[in-house]
């Protein structure tokens, strides 16, 4: 399934260890947004990791699933292109 993900938080190890905990799973498209191509069971792990780094009173990830039709009407303006290719990361 195709995943964006974007986070804003507080403190900034806490933010660098999720950016490079997603570095591992995705690919960057913005500062705090990643395009991600997982499986169920991928996204239930990256969520467990990414839970036991954050606050939950301070900080915020949100997760948006994307079905197919829904890619066939994303927009890019400026530079860049959407994730497409299911990439190997280390995890």
């Amino acid at each position: 399934m195709f995943i964006v993900i974007s986070y804003d938080i507080a403190d900034d190890k806490r933010r660098n260890k999720v950016a490079k905990t997603l570095e591992n799973y995705g690919t960057r498209v913005q500062y705090s947004v990643f395009e991600c191509i997982l499986e169920k069971e991928k996204l239930v792990e990256l969520q467990n990791t990414l839970n036991k780094i954050i606050e939950n009173e301070k900080d915020s990830i949100r997760f948006y699933q994307l079905c197919e039709s829904c890619l066939k009407k994303v927009e890019i303006s400026g530079i860049g292109e959407i994730t497409k290719d299911l990439e190997f990361y280390i995890v």
